[in-house]
């Protein structure tokens, strides 16, 4: 009735939408999995920002571009979304699935 305990609505991007939106500088990937996960394999330009120290306010400021938060399925992710909501950080995008997604769709990942 008055909003609470529901959660901040979310964009969520396929693996094609994204890597879409990468060709055309318009996006800025954020990997909120913990290090060991994203050394072993990330999206290309990837910045790793650990959920476990996640801090909205520490993210990139990418005036025109969106800031898509990516994580392994996607949970985290949408987790990192909610504390930038509380935050009021005007981030609100991620990849639907995560890196297994993007892997599923043979699309680069770095290593």
């Amino acid at each position: 009735m008055f909003g609470f305990g529901q959660k901040a609505p979310m964009n969520e991007l396929s693996p094609g939408e994204l890597e879409q939106l990468m060709a055309g500088d318009k996006a800025v990937v954020v990997d909120v999995r913990e290090p060991g996960e994203f050394a072993s394999g990330h999206i290309t330009g990837a910045i790793n920002r650990p959920l476990s120290s996640f801090d909205p306010s520490a993210l990139p400021r990418a005036p025109g571009k969106t800031v898509v938060l990516v994580c392994a399925g996607g949970k985290r992710s949408a987790m990192a979304l909610n504390k930038c909501a509380k935050a009021e950080a005007a981030i609100d995008t991620h990849l639907n699935g995560g890196m297994a997604a993007w892997a599923c769709a043979n699309l680069p990942v770095q290593r």
